[in-house]
This record gives structure tokens, C-alpha cells and sequence, in this order.
């Protein structure tokens, strides 16, 4: 099986890397820092499985795993994450992640999850069925959609770099857009969200895992 690995923290992707290294029938191909590499690799490697950080700048591990399985529907992807929180499970998974691992646990599972996925199975850390009970027992009603489903992918992504601190400026130069569409996208999002100062739009962004208070 040939994987890619996208994290952002070094010495947490080195001990993946050697971890996998050690399976018989796994190979680690490409390393990734942020999402944008990690699409990139994607495209290029075409490797079997990405285990995918959900917390990483510029671009992060829920649109990166959109855009990956956009171009490549095959690739089996790999959530890991140190969050068991509701939102970063469900929103992985209806991005197309097939194994969601607490980074607690990933020594011991990792390579489970990575089993399960190469043969088009789910696989959960044992934390996380309890937030997907949670979740079906007290799902909101179909009125009641999540704010960040309703904007776009241009959106999303200029909410994250808005929330990890970049200026309109330093937005449109990542994004490669003008500097007034960068400002125009960020007005439509916070009429959008009913959001209209940037440390709200900040919490809001955290809160709903699109981005890390790491960054």
C-alpha cells in the first residue's frame, strides 16, 4: 500500500512515517505539510491512501480530503486527529474519509484503520462512536444546516486564512485572487454566517473545525 502523509507537525509526521515503515505491505511515498501539498501529492503520486491531518494551515484536512477525492474517488483517505469533537468527525466523514483515529491512539490503530480502508471499510477510534450516537440520537432537523455548509469552497478557504490571522492582503496573494475579491468574499461570509468582526469569525472557524487555535 502505498500512502502519503500530510501533518503538519514534524516530529509527529517522522514518527508516522517510521510506523508505517514498519508494515510489511506499507510504504510511505510523499510527505505533506499543509493541505495544499497534500492535494498536490495526491495528483501526483496517486498513492493508495493519505492519512490525513484534519488541523492544518492554509488548507485543511476536510477540503483537502474534498478536493483529493474530487480528482481521485479511489484514494483511500485516513482522518487523524486530537479532537473527538462532533464536528471535525461528521465533517471528515461526509468528506469521504473512511477511518477517523484520535492521535491518542494512533500507534495502536493507525495501521488498523489503514487495513480497513484499503478494503473499503470504516473504521472509528473506539471515542468516536460515542459523538456519532450523540449525533443520530440528537440530530438537528433538516432546517436547522450548518452556516459553513452554505458557503462556498473559495469561502471556506478565505474564512481559514481570515481566522489564521492573514490580512485581505496575504489572502488573495495565497489564493492567487485580487485583493477586492479576497474583500468581497469575506463581506459574503459574514453576512452569510451573521458574523461581522474577525474575532468572531476566528471562534466561529475554530469552533467548527475549520481551523486550529494552533495557528
Amino acid at each position: 500500500m502505498r500512502i502519503v502523509i500530510a501533518e503538519d507537525q514534524g516530529i509527529v509526521r517522522q514518527g508516522l512515517s517510521a510506523l508505517i515503515r514498519e508494515q510489511p505491505d506499507m510504504e510511505v511515498v510523499g510527505e505533506a505539510q499543509d493541505g495544499w501539498q497534500a492535494v498536490a501529492l495526491a495528483k501526483e503520486l496517486k498513492p493508495d491512501a493519505v492519512v490525513m491531518d484534519i488541523s492544518m494551515p492554509n488548507l485543511n484536512g476536510v477540503d483537502a480530503t474534498r478536493r483529493i477525492l474530487a480528482e481521485n474517488p479511489n484514494i483511500k483517505v485516513v482522518a487523524l486527529s486530537m479532537h473527538p469533537d462532533r464536528h471535525y468527525v461528521t465533517e471528515i466523514l461526509k468528506a469521504g474519509a473512511l477511518a477517523y483515529v484520535l492521535k491518542s491512539y494512533f500507534v495502536d490503530e493507525l495501521v488498523k484503520a489503514l487495513h480497513a480502508a484499503a478494503a473499503g471499510e470504516h473504521y472509528l477510534s473506539p471515542q468516536i462512536t460515542d459523538v456519532l450516537v450523540d449525533q443520530i440520537v440528537n440530530k438537528p432537523s433538516a432546517n436547522a444546516q450548518n452556516g459553513l455548509n452554505r458557503l462556498t469552497d473559495r469561502q471556506r478557504q478565505v474564512l481559514q486564512l481570515t481566522a489564521e490571522g492573514l490580512s485581505t492582503k496575504q489572502i488573495a496573494l495565497r489564493l492567487c485572487i485580487s485583493s477586492k475579491t479576497a474583500d468581497a468574499n469575506r463581506r459574503e461570509i459574514m453576512n452569510q454566517l451573521g458574523i461581522f468582526n474577525i474575532a468572531e469569525l476566528t471562534k466561529y472557524a475554530i469552533r467548527e473545525g475549520l481551523t486550529s487555535a494552533e495557528f
